[in-house]
């Protein structure tokens, strides 16, 4: 079971300074359309060489599209013995549109 937040839970830690690593898993070219401002861009096949860009002893939110992708890289990290806090953004980056920041384009 992968625990989910929501876009406008999201946003509430964004404005509030929260300290934690929001990871993008999408493809390059679809970063470069559309995100979420301060997401890291960390493609789903890129996950399990770059493992320690992520901080444990923080909170990480991961998105993708719509929420398969970063679901299925959190289920990764999960079954490699990573032991930090992992959320998937519900709706992806889609809900982040729909939800907070019409400005993002959709795709």
């Amino acid at each position: 079971m992968v625990e989910e937040i929501s876009a406008v839970e999201l946003k509430k830690k964004l404005d509030d300074g929260d300290d934690f690593q929001l990871i993008d898993v999408r493809q390059p070219d679809e970063y470069a359309f559309a995100k979420i401002e301060g997401a890291k861009l960390i493609p789903l096949g890129e996950i399990p060489n770059r493992v320690g860009e992520l901080d444990p002893q923080k909170e990480v939110i991961l998105h993708c599209k719509m929420g398969g992708r970063s679901a299925r890289a959190i289920e990764f990290l999960r079954a490699s013995g990573y032991t930090g806090p992992l959320k998937n953004l519900r709706g992806g980056i889609t809900a982040w549109s729909n939800e907070v920041d019409p400005k993002v384009p959709k795709y």
